[in-house]
This record gives C-alpha cells, sequence and structure tokens, in this order.
C-alpha cells in the first residue's frame, strides 16, 4: 500500500504526544514532591523516579517487535493504545490522593512513631499505583512512536517527527505554565484533567488515524514470536559494535549522551524539590521556571539545526553544553524567581545547540541499513542515564544538600564536552 502523506494525520498523531508529555511532565514535576511527605530519602526518591526508564529500557523494543508482528481489524499498533492508555489514565489521577491522606501529617522537624507509622502505611499503595502506571504507559508508548513511520513516507518524515516534537513541547509548556495555576488550586484536579487530556488524545489516534491495509488483516497463519531474545538481538549486536570498534567516535558520541542526559535528568528529577525545601518558594513555581527552558527549547530548536549545518555538530553541542553547565551553576547564585527564569530561558537555547544536533550525529556514523539500529542505540543510553541520575543525584543531595544538584549536573555537562573531543565521525563540516 502506498503512503500518503497528510499534514492532518500527523497533527493527530502529534495529538497522542501532546497527551503523553502532558503525563510525564506532570509526574516528573511533583511526584518527587509527595514522596518526600512519606519521609523517603532524595537516593530512595531517585530510585523511584526511574521506575519508568527501567520498564522502557526492558519493554520498549520487546513491544516495538511484538507489535511489529500484530495483526488486528483496528491495526498492529491501535490494540496496544487501547490496551494501555486507560489503565495509565486511572492510575495516573489517582496518586495525589495517597499524597492527600499524609500531607497534613507531614512535619519536616519529625514526627512520633506512631504518625510515622501512619503515613508509612499508605506508601505501598503508593507505589502499588505508580508501577502500574508505568507498566500501563510502557505498553503503548513504542507502538505511538512506530506509527509515524508507519503512516508517512520516508522523505517527509523529518517534517513528520518535527510536528510530533513540537506537539509534545506544547504539552510540556501546558503543564509548566497553565498547570501551576491549576495545581495551586488543587493537586487532585491537575492529575486528573492531565489523565483525560492523554486518554482523550490517544483515543483521538485510535478513531482518526487508519494504519496500512495491510496490517488491519489478521492472519490466520503467521504466529507472534513473545521471544525477548528475538527482540534484543539487534540491539545487541549492535552494543557489540560499538564496544569492539577500533574507531573509537561512535563509543565517545554515546558516552557524552549518557553523560549529558545524567546531567538533564537530575536537573528535570529535583529542580522542583529544590525550589520548594532549598529556595522555600512553591513547587509550582519551580514547574514556571522549568517552563522558561521548555520554552526556549522549543523557540530554537530549528535555528539549532541550522547553527548545526553552519558551523558543525560538535562545536554546537559543545557551545551549548557550556551554556547549560554555566546556567546550573549560575543558578546557585541567583536566587530570585526572575533570574532563575532568564537563566533557564538561556540554558534552554543552550539544550537545543546540544539536543537537535545529536541524534543526526549518531546515525551518520553507519549505513542506511542500520539507521534504525543506531537510533535504538541512542534511546538505549539516553534512557540508561535516565536511570543512573535520580538516584545518584539523590545520594549527593542527602549527603551534602540541595544545593549539590547543580554541581552535579555542571560535572557531568563538562564530563559530556570532554567526551565530545574524541568524536570524528558524524559531523557536517
Amino acid at each position: 500500500m502506498k503512503k500518503e502523506f497528510s499534514y492532518g494525520r500527523i497533527f493527530v498523531l502529534g495529538l497522542g504526544f501532546f497527551g503523553i508529555s502532558i503525563i510525564w511532565s506532570i509526574y516528573n514535576a511533583y511526584v518527587p514532591i509527595f514522596l518526600k511527605y512519606f519521609y523517603l530519602s532524595s537516593t530512595v526518591i531517585g530510585f523511584i523516579m526511574t521506575i519508568d526508564n527501567i520498564f522502557a529500557i526492558i519493554m520498549l523494543p520487546y513491544i516495538g517487535a511484538l507489535s511489529d508482528q500484530t495483526r488486528t481489524r483496528l491495526g498492529r499498533r491501535m490494540p496496544y493504545i487501547l490496551a494501555g492508555a486507560p489503565i495509565a489514565a486511572l492510575f495516573f489521577s489517582t496518586i495525589p490522593l495517597f499524597w492527600m491522606k499524609v500531607k497534613d501529617l507531614y512535619n519536616p522537624s519529625g514526627v512520633p512513631e506512631s504518625v510515622l507509622s501512619q503515613i508509612t502505611g499508605y506508601l505501598p499503595w503508593m507505589m502499588l499505583t505508580i508501577i502500574i502506571m508505568n507498566f500501563a504507559m510502557a505498553l503503548f508508548r513504542s507502538p505511538v512512536i512506530a506509527l509515524m513511520p508507519d503512516i508517512t513516507p520516508s522523505k517527509y518524515r523529518s517534517q513528520a517527527n518535527g510536528i510530533v516534537n513540537l506537539m509534545g513541547g506544547l504539552g510540556a509548556l501546558m503543564v509548566y505554565f497553565v498547570g501551576k495555576v491549576i495545581y495551586d488550586k488543587s493537586p487532585l484536579l491537575l492529575f486528573v484533567l492531565g489523565a483525560l487530556i492523554m486518554l482523550g488524545a490517544n483515543l483521538a489516534v485510535v478513531l482518526f488515524i487508519k494504519e496500512p491495509e495491510e496490517y488491519r488483516k489478521p492472519s490466520k497463519t503467521s504466529k507472534v514470536d513473545f521471544s525477548f531474545k528475538r527482540s534484543f538481538s539487534e540491539l545487541l549486536e549492535n552494543l557489540k559494535d560499538v564496544f569492539s570498534s577500533k574507531e573509537k567516535s561512535l563509543l565517545a558520541m554515546l558516552l557524552a549522551i549518557l553523560l549529558w542526559f545524567i546531567a538533564f535528568n537530575s536537573i528535570e528529577t529535583f529542580f522542583t524539590s529544590y525550589a520548594k525545601f532549598y529556595l522555600g518558594i512553591k513547587e509550582s513555581t519551580g514547574a514556571l521556571i522549568l517552563g522558561f527552558f521548555s520554552l526556549s527549547f522549543m523557540i530554537f530548536s530549528i535555528p539549532a539545526g541550522f547553527i548545526g549545518a553552519k558551523i558543525g555538530r560538535r562545536k554546537s553541542m559543545t557551545i551549548g553544553l557550556i551554556i547549560v553547565a554555566l546556567m546550573v551553576l549560575a543558578a546557585l547564585t541567583f536566587k530570585s524567581v526572575l533570574a532563575l527564569m532568564i537563566l533557564f530561558l538561556v540554558g534552554g537555547f543552550g539544550w537545543a545547540m546540544v539536543n537537535v544536533n545529536s541524534l543526526p550525529t549518531v546515525v551518520d556514523m553507519t549505513s542506511d541499513e542500520k539507521v534504525g539500529g543506531y537510533t535504538g542505540l541512542y534511546y538505549f543510553f539516553s534512557m540508561a542515564a535516565n536511570i543512573i541520575a535520580p538516584p545518584l543525584s539523590g545520594f549527593f543531595i542527602d549527603k551534602t544538600g540541595y544545593p549539590s544538584l547543580m554541581i552535579f549536573a555542571a560535572v557531568f555537562f563538562f564530563a559530556a564536552m570532554i567526551a565530545l573531543r574524541f568524536v570524528r565521525r558524524g559531523d557536517v563540516v
């Protein structure tokens, strides 16, 4: 079946990413705050915040391969959306309920043993809700991602990916700007609205996007291979290439990606906690400050690509890393909300220089036949960073206090800059 490009269909698919982005932006901004009320250390909170990334590394390749083999009247991707989205929405919307049970009992100076026992009694239910929600999100994340190339001709995929990522960015901005107002009135309302928007957006994908006809004909002869080995074989083969190659540009690039995502994810996970428990401002105001970072990242994403083509990707990424490293160090000095908004606005420009030019650098190190596999390497290392960052940065917060968050991020941004110096391929000039 010949694929036809349609901006309308890509916009509808973008709604799916818009909804998913809303969920993760709310989750990352406010769940660490909720968990602090259960008297958990930042290290433990960091481990809890890696659950989604652990599910991503284990399940995304598996579910992606599984959906490739699936054939139903709705298509091969839609059943996973229908299975995962409603469950994720339901459990996500109930997360604040457990925090509401304990928030009035919380005292940063400590509570009697009987009160502490009452608080921790709700923790298993909170954890069960978080785990089920993360599992359900992992069920349909990979199929939604795969829908873009499914319905888009090869020559239009860059444009389509730009639209999809723009919609995802808009979802994050809504949470950081509009979400602040809703959260200040009712945290539960923000979570419920986020769940309903995500569910409605992904149901729109199911209702208004038709997968290619060949995937909507149930097969009676083919068998679905549920083997994990099949799903991970290509990833393992490509990882072997990374470490066995005599030329280390790919290894250096992937190491840089790992390092800068450790820095970025530590800020994303703990900045609202830093704002509330160190700066003494509302967590919703901390989320608003993060919104300025996302806003400038969105605005500068397209220019950052042109700059990378003009002066070179490696040089662009190095400049971007210098900007974000200086941003987080400066944040230790400037503590007013306005100053932090300006700093994070500048930092978003730097992050665009880094992020926009990184994936093209990786995939330009291989042949067209392996572009998909090398894209998998990029996401493997970025997700691995998201597993390492929260508990490791949380450990330093526990030992030395919240200011260490900024120093921790700066160290890893500078380390990524050093790794970039060993990249010799994948550039454009």
